[in-house]
């Protein structure tokens, strides 16, 4: 299993894909730092970084590395190997790779220039937000053979949380403004691991102010530690059901 991590490992850490991907998050982390007059409005650009870019990059480059690998996993299943082994070694070999590469490109930067408590914990929500991507990516690339609907599958689940689910929950806003539902707002949150992500780093940047009442809602529940270890467990449930899905799914098909 071991060996089978490192291969993929150092595979993807060849791959010229992966490579530009850390060298524009380095290009991009130590501009927004460098052009700023102070080190909170570059954690704020980093922050659409981290929402936006490193979803995006994470589920599409391992739904494309899952196809373009079916041959690799092929010969993997011809051998005395279990594919729960199988599975499991594909998804740390890749997960290890992205959280690399978004350590060197944006984690190095961030603990440079803001050495706090807010530098760690974009650095921890970023490599969460990669490893959730990639178990969708997983989920997507096992539902179907064909290449191109998995990757409509995953730009699709991509869309959905990184824009529409915003939209949606906008939308209830206004259509029941007359109702008490910010508290309800705070369950309907755990339904997108970019919305946590992106509230839990608001609050540690302390502008949940601009997010008004609703916001105070947030920072009453998920500044607490208990909140915050709620999340924390919310975002890993987020890794972990994609991925069992997928692994029941990778176990029950007829390749």
């Amino acid at each position: 299993m071991n060996r089978i991590i490192k291969i993929i490992f150092l595979d993807i850490l060849k791959n010229k894909i992966i490579v530009a991907y850390t060298l524009i998050l380095a290009v991009l982390s130590w501009s927004s730092f460098g052009l700023e007059d102070n080190s909170a409005k570059g954690l704020l650009t980093i922050l659409n970084i981290i929402l936006f870019t490193v979803p995006l990059v994470s589920i599409l480059f391992a739904t494309i590395y899952l196809y373009n690998s079916s041959e690799f996993i092929e010969l993997l299943l011809s051998q005395p190997i279990k594919r729960k082994k199988i599975w499991l070694s594909l998804f740390l070999g890749l997960s290890l790779s992205m959280v690399l590469a978004f350590f060197v490109g944006a984690g190095i930067p961030l603990l440079i220039n803001a050495p706090d408590s807010v530098g760690l914990m974009m650095l921890i929500i970023g490599s969460l937000i990669t490893l959730v991507f990639v178990a969708l990516a997983f989920l997507s690339s096992i539902l179907t053979r064909d290449k191109a609907k998995g990757i409509g599958i995953a730009i699709m689940a991509w869309l959905y949380f990184a824009l529409l689910f915003d939209g949606l929950v906008l939308f209830l806003l206004f259509q029941l403004s007359d109702y008490p539902i910010e508290k309800a707002m705070i369950i309907v949150t755990g339904f997108s691991p970019i919305d946590l992500a992106r509230i839990q780093i608001l609050l540690h940047l302390d502008v949940s102010a601009m997010m008004g009442y609703t916001g105070a809602i947030f920072k009453d529940f998920f500044g607490t530690s208990v909140g915050l270890l709620i999340s924390f467990l919310l975002l890993c449930t987020w890794i972990i059901v994609p991925f069992l899905i997928s692994l029941v799914k990778f176990r029950n098909k007829d390749l």
